[in-house]
């Protein structure tokens, strides 16, 4: 095992993640993907909420369900899994001397939850002052909404992103809608871990840790982008535009003889491309079109021309056409296709682990490819409890006896 945890940028890191569902998870995989230490502490007997969150589940060889959920998995390879009872003073006890060994603790409980069991930020802090502590929130630590609890779906809502997401008013289909994902969470998982190496670099020049307090609400505008510097700047409030884009045309979807494309035009010079590609170069020399700022104000105009010509041939064709000019143009894929694309594959986006109920598990790959100490794929997604002797005995050097003792008392 010491060899394995020796691997990756952040060999040597210890990471408590306490946290559960998807933000903290995806952070804390994030981190273990990267060579951290990554123990997940979970409740005995249930274990994290998205166990139970399927199906789809994981199969054995014989097709039979193991019980572990496909969402689950999508968030915890590379951890440890140890049960523990927070509830039980011996299982508090347990937290707090884990936490004395450990640079980071993630956790994503309501405000105060975890000062009950004596294992908030002022507390842990007391045992272990170069700890990095990153609390996730819907709301935050401070502010009137501070006690509330937040989702993924009601923080797309009220952080504007359904604002601006969905066919615009009048159109077949209108109305506000969510992203497929829980991209909220993802995105604050993301920024967690962001959070959680500067600290770690600040610690390294003043051997202190600190408090990160991170807000679903605040990373959902936050990654506005855009959208909000349009309505800060512009003082016009951004409209629902289906797949259109506010600041650029044309970029959008199109219809083509047996389904949709999208064209994705980002400057001037790729305009004129597309138009010889279209069959109507004039469109390049036109002055409702000839640039950007006057494509945007006769936006519908320029749209109703293409969508005449592109439904003349297959997406195939014209993705073929597009890219011998140099005009960014791509279908849209159902996900059979994205793992069956040969660029993705090339990529290696989809990989398979070892599972002690499966005889694989399969999982996307870390996007992240670095040449000197890249990702490694170590564990997968940890049964619950899997580790808890392991755990025990390496980071608090727990006796078998010990351990076996803490199981008859409930505590693991």
């Amino acid at each position: 095992m010491n060899d394995i945890l020796n691997q990756g940028a952040l060999a040597g890191l210890r990471v408590l993640d306490l946290s559960r569902v998807l933000a903290g998870p995806w952070s804390g995989q994030l981190l273990a993907d990267l060579g951290a230490d990554v123990v997940k502490v979970e409740r005995p007997g249930a274990g994290d909420d998205t166990r139970a969150w399927g199906p789809p589940w994981l199969c054995d060889e014989d097709g039979a369900s193991t019980g572990e959920s496909a969402y689950y998995l999508s968030a915890n390879r590379n951890k440890r899994s140890v049960t523990i009872d927070i509830s039980q003073p011996e299982g508090q006890s347990l937290v707090k001397q884990l936490a004395r060994k450990a640079d980071v603790v993630i956790e994503n409980f309501k405000v105060g939850g975890l000062a009950q069991y004596g294992l908030d930020y002022a507390s842990l802090k007391a045992l272990n002052s170069r700890l990095v502590y990153c609390s996730i929130t819907g709301f935050g630590q401070t502010g009137p909404y501070a006690p509330r609890a937040g989702y993924d779906f009601l923080i797309q809502g009220m952080g504007g992103l359904m604002s601006l997401t969905g066919r615009e008013d009048g159109a077949e289909g209108e109305g506000p809608l969510k992203v497929g994902v829980a991209l909220t969470d993802v995105m604050t998982g993301l920024y967690a871990t962001v959070a959680i190496l500067a600290a770690l670099a600040r610690r390294e020049r003043t051997g202190e840790g600190q408090n990160i307090d991170l807000a679903l609400l605040d990373v959902q505008i936050a990654c506005l982008a855009n959208q909000a510097a349009n309505y800060l700047v512009g003082g016009l409030l951004p409209r629902r535009m289906g797949n259109a884009h506010p600041n650029i045309v044309p970029y959008q979807d199109f219809p083509t003889a047996d389904g949709y494309m999208i064209i994705a035009v980002g400057n001037d010079g790729q305009f004129a491309n597309l138009c010889s590609a279209l069959g109507s170069p004039q469109w390049a020399t036109d002055e409702r079109f000839a640039t950007n700022s006057q494509r945007v104000k006769h936006r519908q105009e320029l749209i109703d021309l293409i969508r005449v010509v592109t439904k003349r041939r297959h997406t195939n064709e014209w993705i073929s056409i597009m890219e011998t000019v140099g005009v960014p143009c791509g279908p849209i894929n159902s996900l059979d296709k994205v793992f069956s694309d040969p660029h993705v594959q090339s990529r290696e986006m989809r990989i398979e682990m070892d599972h002690p109920l499966s005889k694989v598990v399969p999982l996307v790959a870390n996007p992240i490819h670095m040449s000197e100490s890249p990702v490694s794929y170590r564990q997968a997604p940890p049964t619950l409890g899997q580790h808890t002797r392991e755990v025990l005995s390496s980071w608090l050097a727990l006796s078998d006896a010990d351990v076996e003792q803490l199981r008859r008392g409930s505590i693991v």
